[in-house]
């Protein structure tokens, strides 16, 4: 009985190891409407060791994201990339935002945005093409509030762009 458990054990091991890990390629982006401050308030978490792959890929081999050693340089990176990578229509028009700052949550990298000077919101077209140069799977869930109203939109590679209206 013995010498059936060691193979076994051995085969099980074996498939265990020899499987791979799945890992997610997604992207969560936050908007909040905030009427009395008439602006979009937007949050966007990505995964830390994603968005580092991509701004080393596109600028420099050596930067690192959350650490004793990131610099300015990082941070007008992460901007330049996001500037790229991320646009807003609002009422059919494009809009700028303002990048406010990113802060970082265990593996996380949380990037604060804002679009200031919109009264009402009719209509808003997202563009969200970050990692997707990187990642076939990736998917760029985009979640919209407007006090109690919640619409949500997932972009993908295929489908970078989606539109939400609200008349």
């Amino acid at each position: 009985m013995k010498l059936i458990k060691i193979p076994v054990l051995l085969l099980l091991l074996l498939l265990l190891t020899s499987s791979t890990a799945h890992k997610f390629y997604v992207s969560i982006t936050m908007i909040e409407f905030v009427e009395e401050k008439e602006s979009l308030q937007i949050i966007s978490k990505i995964f830390t060791d994603d968005i580092e792959d991509a701004l080393q890929e596109r600028y420099d081999k050596s930067l690192r994201l959350d650490s004793n050693k990131e610099t300015k340089k990082e941070e007008m990176f992460l901007k330049e990339y996001l500037k790229k990578k991320i646009h807003f229509n609002v009422n059919g028009k494009p809009v700028n935002y303002t990048y406010i700052g990113r802060e970082y949550e265990i593996d996380i990298t949380k990037v604060y945005l804002e679009i200031t000077g919109v009264s009402q919101v009719e209509s808003l077209e997202v563009s969200n093409e970050v990692l997707m140069e990187l990642f076939e799977e990736q998917q760029n869930i985009v979640h919209f509030k407007n006090g109690d109203s919640r619409r949500s939109l997932v972009l993908e590679k295929e489908y970078p762009k989606g539109m939400l209206n609200f008349n």
